[in-house]
This record gives structure tokens, C-alpha cells and sequence, in this order.
């Protein structure tokens, strides 16, 4: 039988799963984490007993329903927690899971590979106690812990305000919500995010509860610095021009997500650059298929669009997958999904302009502050590169280490890019971008060894 294998257990994961078992087979499906769910839905660990709706809020069914639909595949699946997926070459995933390599052949792929938070470097960011918005909310979800008792959560996007909402909920008050978004351009995309009239009302709903709680929310601010000696002890920023400071003890930075794509890239599938996020993202069509056509991609690794969007890409990638074998697939319910896909395309685009990435703020950053943290490689440094000539992100990467360390730019890729466009005055798509090099994930050298 054909040899199928998924690439993560979140949204598009478990309902690609779920549609291949249903066809009559048995997919190998490699989770990073533990236990399925994903970031979003992100099961605790053995032991906590907390309810799905102190877990996961207004989401609390979608959340036990995907979980439910995944517990009921056992025995018709190859599940394999904990297995990181580090290489990808001729039809051969490459992993390990406790320290034990493997070679994982497949004859059809689905990449369902999630995303990760996306974040503009700040003065002060690599100081103990400052934590990815992502961050943030897992050590919430699966430890019970946040970044202080008091902390400030800075950046942009729907997070922003669902994180300072959970923190509320679990008796956490933030000093503040310090959103780089203007509120004017927020409002006059209303009109845009009421195409999902649900979603909307829960963003409203977090956003009284704020004010009700009297946590004040900041829009149109720029970021200056993250204080402290070493740890965090405050935050300042300015507003209209003018300077502010407020004291905190932890800070959570994120201005929207970023795809993981790294997999995508190593498996051979071209990119192209989309504007209205500012990222390389792999090429597909609307059901997932990309130009390989023995490779599949499904949920916010090949786009942003959120766990709702990422469950009918899931199951629009394998129905793709099962009429690429000559399977049968129920018609009705691929027209169903398509139409709700497009559906959910218009809010995701107003939601994208309501919440965008603040890309000009890359361009005022001091030379001082550091934004490759693996390298401790400064904006200054880039530009200096840029100045000596380095056309191109490629270029600045053999000329400074940029997106040579342990997370290979997936934190500091896009300031990057940002910083050397404004530096040389070319259009930010001209600059390229970091390319994936094999491991894509860390590993200890033993484990290199025995794989080769």
C-alpha cells in the first residue's frame, strides 16, 4: 500500500488523519509534541486536571472535539510523539525521538507543520523574563506559569488580546496590552472581520473584559526597550512621539505568526513571495497540492489562517492526496469545504490588514540592538554588511553568521529581511530569504553520527 505520512498532530494533522483512516488507510503521523492537539489545542501534561474551558476558553469544544476525533484513530495510525522531524531528502523523512535516529519513506507526503510566533526585535529582548507571545501562552496552558506577575505583552495580532484574556482568567492581571497597530486602522476594518461574525464577537468580548479589569490597552505605539538588570523590570515605548515607561516584571513579544516551512523547502517546493504578509510562503493550490505533486500542504505552515482554516485545509489536502491515488472522495463534502475555505479567506485578509506586521519599525531599530539572538548579531552589524555589499539576505548570511545558529532565522528571518531592504532601499522582496540547511531542527552530534 501506499506509504502516506503527516507531518504534525495539530488542526490540519488530525482531520488529514482522519480522511486517509476513513479511505481505508494507515498514515505515519510525526508529532513533534507528546500528545496531539497542536500549539493551539495543546493537551496538558499527565497529572494537571484542569478543565478544557480554564484550557483552552471559548474554543473549549473545537479543542475536546479534535482531541476526541484523534483518540478514536488509535490502532489505525502510526502515531510517533515526541519524534522530531530534522531532514528531508529523496522520499526519506529523517528524525529522532529520545536520542534514537530514523528513516521514515514515504510515497505521499502532507506537511502540516504549524507556525511559529513572528517578532520584531526590541532593545532589551534577550533579557530573563522575556518570552515569544507563543511562548507565553504554552508555559500557561501546559504548566500553569507566565513570565511574572505583572507582565506587559507587546506586538500585534489576535494573540495580543486572547493571551492578556487567558492571563485575566487564570488571575494574572498585565500591566498593559501594547499593540504596534493603530486603532483607527483596526476600526476601519470592521467591516471586513464581520464576514466571521463569531470570531469578531470573541475578540469584542476579550477587548470589554480588559477594559472591565482595567488593563489598559495601548495602540500605535512603537517599542523603545525592554529594562532590567538582568531580569525585566520594565517597558518603554513611545505614542504620538512621546516616551513612556511602565514597570513590569516580564514582557511577551509577538507580532503575529510566521509559516514553518522549513520541511516544504528541504522537500524541493517552490516558494513565491506573498505582499500582503511580507513572507515566502510554498507554493499550492487551493486543495494543497504543490507542484511536486507527491507532496501536501495543510494549516498555517503554508499560510496563516488559523486553526478553523487549518482543520479544512487538513482534510482538503488528504481528499487531494486520495484523488491523486484514483481514491473516491464524497464530492458534496469537498465542494462544502472549498466554499467555507473561501469564506474564511476574506475575514483572514481583513484580519491581516487590521493586524499587520510592523515592518517599518525594522528601519528605525538602534544599531545596538541585537536581532539574531543565536549569533548576538546586532542591527548594526547588518547594515554594515548591506554598506560592504551584500545584495541579499544569502550574501549577509556568509558575510555576518545571520540565521546561522540554532533556530536558522526562523526568529530574526524577517527583521532581518527588513533591515537589509531599508538599508539598501530596494524592495523587500528583492533581498530573498534564509535558506534551510539540514538539521533544520538542533541535535546532538551523536545523533548526526549515527544517522549517516
Amino acid at each position: 500500500m501506499t506509504a502516506i505520512v503527516i507531518v504534525g498532530a495539530g488542526p490540519a494533522g488530525v482531520r488529514a488523519a482522519e480522511c486517509l483512516v476513513a479511505a481505508g488507510y494507515r498514515p505515519v503521523i510525526l508529532d513533534e509534541n507528546d500528545r496531539s492537539g497542536g500549539q493551539i489545542y495543546r493537551r496538558q501534561p499527565p497529572g494537571f486536571t484542569r478543565s478544557a474551558q480554564a484550557l483552552y476558553g471559548t474554543e473549549a469544544a473545537k479543542a475536546e472535539a479534535l482531541h476526541s476525533s484523534f483518540d478514536a484513530l488509535a490502532g489505525r495510525i502510526d502515531y510517533r510523539s515526541g519524534t522530531i522531524a530534522w531532514g528531508l531528502h529523496a522520499g526519506v523523512i529523517h528524525t529522532v525521538k529520545a536520542g534514537v535516529v530514523d528513516r521514515v519513506a514515504f510515497d505521499r507526503l502532507i506537511l502540516a507543520t504549524g507556525a511559529t510566533d513572528r517578532i520584531m526585535p526590541v532593545a532589551g529582548w534577550t533579557r530573563p523574563g522575556v518570552f515569544s507571545m507563543g511562548g507565553a501562552q504554552i508555559a500557561l496552558k501546559f504548566q500553569g506559569c507566565t513570565p511574572g506577575r505583572r507582565p506587559a505583552l507587546v506586538g500585534t495580532g489576535p494573540l495580543l488580546y486572547l493571551l492578556a484574556y487567558q492571563y485575566l482568567k487564570a488571575g494574572v492581571t498585565p500591566v498593559g496590552v501594547f499593540d504596534t497597530t493603530p486603532l483607527h486602522r483596526q476600526l476601519r476594518l470592521v467591516g471586513g472581520l464581520a464576514s466571521d461574525p463569531r470570531t469578531l464577537l470573541i475578540g469584542l468580548r476579550y477587548r470589554l473584559e480588559l477594559a472591565r479589569r482595567g488593563v489598559p490597552v495601548c495602540n500605535g505605539v512603537e517599542p523603545l526597550a525592554v529594562e532590567g538588570n538582568p531580569a525585566v523590570t520594565g517597558f518603554v515605548y513611545t505614542k504620538a512621539g512621546r516616551r513612556h515607561q511602565v514597570a513590569c516584571d516580564g514582557v511577551a513579544l509577538g507580532h503575529g505568526l510566521r509559516s514553518e516551512t522549513q520541511l516544504a523547502d528541504l522537500a524541493g517546493v517552490p516558494f513565491a513571495f506573498d505582499r500582503r504578509t511580507r513572507q515566502w510562503l510554498p507554493q499550492r493550490d487551493e486543495e494543497g497540492r504543490t507542484p511536486l505533486g507527491t507532496v501536501y500542504l495543510a494549516g498555517d505552515g503554508a499560510g496563516i489562517g488559523g486553526a478553523d482554516v487549518a482543520e479544512i485545509e487538513g482534510k482538503l489536502a488528504a481528499w487531494a492526496l486520495l484523488l491523486d491515488l484514483s481514491a473516491a472522495v464524497d464530492d458534496g463534502e469537498r465542494t462544502r469545504a472549498l466554499r467555507q475555505l473561501r469564506r474564511a479567506a476574506r475575514f483572514r485578509a481583513a484580519l491581516s490588514a487590521a493586524f499587520p506586521w510592523p515592518h517599518g519599525i525594522a528601519a528605525r531599530l538602534d544599531d545596538g540592538v541585537v536581532v539574531c539572538r543565536c549569533e548576538t548579531l546586532t542591527a548594526g552589524e547588518l547594515r554594515r554588511v548591506a554598506a560592504e555589499g551584500a545584495p541579499d539576505l544569502g550574501r549577509a548570511k556568509a558575510l555576518s553568521r545571520i540565521g546561522m545558529g540554532r533556530c536558522q532565522g526562523r526568529y530574526c528571518g524577517s527583521a532581518c529581511a527588513e533591515i537589509l531592504s531599508a538599508a539598501l532601499g530596494c524592495d523587500i522582496a528583492d533581498v530573498g530569504r534564509l535558506r534551510p540547511q539540514t538539521p533544520i531542527k538542533p541535535l546532538h552530534v551523536d545523533d548526526v553520527e549515527a544517522s549517516l
